[in-house]
């Protein structure tokens, strides 16, 4: 195969993240019915906080607490409690998208496989173990740990420091996001592929190596590569 190495975005790439149903399971732990109008206000606050984050103008706590300050203040519980909380039920409720275990079983003899995730520590271990992909990564980096997030070059060079620094035309990074992960493969000089299920338009100077709209096709590509 081309590539002998391939870096996985994890949420909406690997796995579902449905938000909203993990605050709904959350917060009905505290007695609250959390309706789709509570969602749109907090998405309100949480997609600014999560863009800030990716710039790297706050750091993963602040984003963590500010998110939930005026829960934390309605319900006279911590900001970091309800975090824990969501991270745990957001864990509970995790699926792996179609095709994932699919492709990562077919990968698995053929190539090293790695997470790059801007998400937090206490989610992505967990959920790792839960649908037993644990054992199919020989790279986890998580921006929590690392400082910075994608697209900023230095959790990519974290990462091909664990890997040994394998030559850059060996890796392909591969995720959903085009402004995180494929702007952050290309600020890293290495191949990358956009899983665009919803058929987005490209965003301008964007340029993914290869576009695919499921992992089943994702598999499908990288079969066709590896026998060239």
């Amino acid at each position: 195969m081309k590539y002998k190495w391939i870096l996985f975005d994890a949420d909406e790439t690997l796995f579902h993240f449905d938000s909203y149903q993990g605050l709904k399971l959350m917060f009905s732990r505290f007695d609250v019915d959390f309706t789709p109008c509570d969602f749109e206000h907090y998405q309100s606050v949480n997609q600014p906080l999560w863009v800030d984050y990716q710039n790297g103008d706050i750091s993963a706590k602040q984003l963590q607490n500010k998110r939930f300050e005026s829960w934390s203040e309605k319900l006279k519980v911590s900001t970091q409690k309800l975090n824990s909380e969501f991270l745990h039920a957001m864990a509970e409720i995790c699926k792996p998208l179609a095709g994932a275990k699919e492709l990562i079983d077919f990968l698995s003899d053929k190539v090293s496989m790695g997470i790059i995730t801007n998400g937090f520590t206490q989610l992505q271990t967990i959920r790792l173990e839960r649908t037993g992909f644990k054992d199919a990564f020989s790279t986890l980096v998580i921006s929590e740990q690392v400082g910075v997030a994608k697209p900023d070059i230095g959790i990519f060079e974290h990462a091909f420091e664990t890997m040994k620094h394998p030559p850059k035309h060996e890796i392909l990074m591969v995720g959903d996001n085009p402004h995180s992960d494929i702007q952050g493969g290309m600020n890293a000089g290495i191949d990358t592929c956009w899983l665009n299920t919803n058929n987005h338009t490209k965003p301008d100077g964007i340029e993914p190596t290869h576009e695919v709209s499921s992992l089943t096709q994702l598999k499908t590509l990288l079969a066709s590569i590896s026998t060239r």
